[in-house]
């Protein structure tokens, strides 16, 4: 049996009586196959550096989506430098946050679910990995149907004669046209393959994905720089509209927004960190991976969009737009070709690995790492992504409502890390469903981890969906991790 206490700056493999794992068979002795299967199992060899979490954070930061958040915060009113700032901060808060999250997943060498074992139960911990993965399920389907519709963009740039086809009320079906069909399918496949050759192989392609779309960022910002001038190239492209204090809430208000769009990703962030070779190589990585990274992405994003002012007479925040706009066809393929990897490496790291894991937590026997992926990808095909993402009431409360257990399940799972159990993980136990166990709690749940979550989870929700707290919703984040970790604190006494 393996004998492992994850104590701080303890080794991160567990050791067995015959130096390995045991022969006879494939689930190690008092182990249940119930929470055990090889995916899920610990790590005996941990080897991602602190280059591979940073191009981690290339790929996630590098996107469409990630272009057009960053632009749409000039629409608070703000100028560039004040929106560089607020992208600086927030980044900043999130890479505090990340490195609190790694920790437990980086030191015992497992995923975020079977991490969460320890503070919900490790039947319990199926709450917290499956309002995870249904998140992840969603904007897999929604990132997926943006790189598509960059594709489909391009095609029809090149072969107009398919413009027929792209028209959803002649040839489409449920919802999509014939050619944006076949634009989804074809990243969908793309997607899957690289997924199901396993980590080594998506890990080899975010090393390569977050630097190619660097070069091809750069290139497009000098080019804007190049054809506006860079005397014609203004700070105040939302129109100023606030005055001395009166920018400090809205700061704050889009500082507040950098950490929301991080949540998801910075929650299951363990599912990577537990790759790390050591906490250092994880904290190295994220402080290059977002700060660092994120100040020269948002340099570029910012440069970009206001350069488009005086080039096209708009203001434009979607890149695949601004690529589209210029007259060199083969700088258009690139373009849209280097934004279509850029979401697949978004889409792979943030919404294809973590339900992958969520999934298979829920049935370790039935579902394996591969299989919790597809069936999270074919999921994505049945939500119709597309008419999501075109009915801006339907996605608000969709994702919101899930979005809004994400700030209490941190909340939650940091105190109980931190200061309940003071950093101390029995490793065999999260596999165990033996009433002696550390983690069986009551009928394998901790209720009071749930107790805490709940009400922390409704206050955010309700933050979002009533109107009357209209201005509350842009921090429903900060309110549900806030809540979540004093409730449990007071209910873990």
């Amino acid at each position: 049996m393996a004998q492992f206490s994850a104590a701080p700056g303890s080794p991160a493999i567990p050791t067995y009586a015959d130096g390995g794992a045991p022969s006879d068979s494939p689930i190690p002795a008092g182990y249940s196959e119930r929470l055990y299967n090889e995916d899920l199992a610990p790590l005996r060899h941990q080897t991602w550096g602190a280059y591979n979490i940073f191009a981690f954070w290339m790929s996630d930061v590098h996107s469409v989506g990630g272009y057009v958040f960053a632009g749409s915060l000039f629409a608070l009113g703000l100028t560039s430098w004040q929106v560089l700032i607020a992208l600086l901060v927030g980044i900043a808060i999130v890479n505090v946050l990340c490195n609190l999250i790694a920790k437990p997943s980086q030191a015992n060498g497992v995923p975020y679910p079977v991490a969460c074992r320890a503070t919900f139960g490790v039947l319990g911990a199926n709450i917290p990995a499956v309002i995870r993965g249904l998140i992840a399920v969603a904007w897999y389907g929604i990132q997926t149907y943006l790189a598509s519709s960059a594709l489909v963009i391009v095609v029809l740039k090149f072969v107009p004669q398919l413009l027929p086809y792209a028209d959803v009320h002649h040839h489409g079906f449920m919802g999509l046209s014939t050619l944006g069909w076949a634009g989804f399918m074809l990243l969908w496949v793309l997607q899957a393959l690289v997924f199901w050759h396993g980590m080594e192989t998506i890990k080899k392609f975010i090393d390569y994905a977050g630097p190619a779309v660097y070069v091809v960022m750069f290139i497009l910002a000098g080019y804007m720089v190049y054809r506006a001038g860079w005397r014609n190239i203004g700070i105040n492209l939302g129109g100023v509209k606030y005055h001395g204090m009166e920018v400090v809430p809205v700061m704050i208000t889009a500082t507040s927004l950098v950490v929301s769009y991080f949540s998801g990703p910075m929650l299951n962030f363990g599912d990577f960190s537990r790759y790390g070779k050591s906490f250092r190589s994880v904290q190295r990585g994220n402080f290059w991976g977002l700060p660092v990274n994120f100040l020269a992405f948002s340099l570029v994003t910012v440069i970009t969009t206001a350069a488009t002012l005086p080039v096209f007479g708009q203001l434009i925040t979607d890149p695949v737009e601004t690529v589209g706009r210029i007259d060199y066809p083969t700088a258009v393929i690139l373009g849209a070709l280097t934004f279509t990897i850029a979401t697949i490496g978004i889409n792979i790291v943030a919404n294809f690995v973590s339900p992958a894991f969520d999934f298979s937590n829920v049935a370790p026997r039935l579902i394996s790492w591969r299989a919790g992926g597809m069936l999270a990808a074919v999921a994505s095909i049945f939500i119709t992504p597309w008419n999501l993402f075109n009915n801006p009431a339907v996605i608000h409360y969709t994702l919101d409502v899930l979005g809004s257990f994400i700030g209490p399940l941190y909340g939650v799972l940091i105190v109980d890390y931190f200061l309940v159990k003071r950093q101390r993980v029995v490793l065999d136990d999260l596999y165990s469903v033996s009433p002696a166990g550390s983690y069986w709690y009551t009928n394998g749940v901790n209720y009071r981890a749930v107790a805490a979550l709940l009400p922390a989870a409704l206050i955010a929700v309700i933050c979002v969906m009533v109107p009357a707290l209209d201005g509350m919703a842009n921090f429903s984040w900060f309110i549900g991790a806030g809540l979540g970790a004093v409730f449990y604190r007071v209910l873990a006494r």
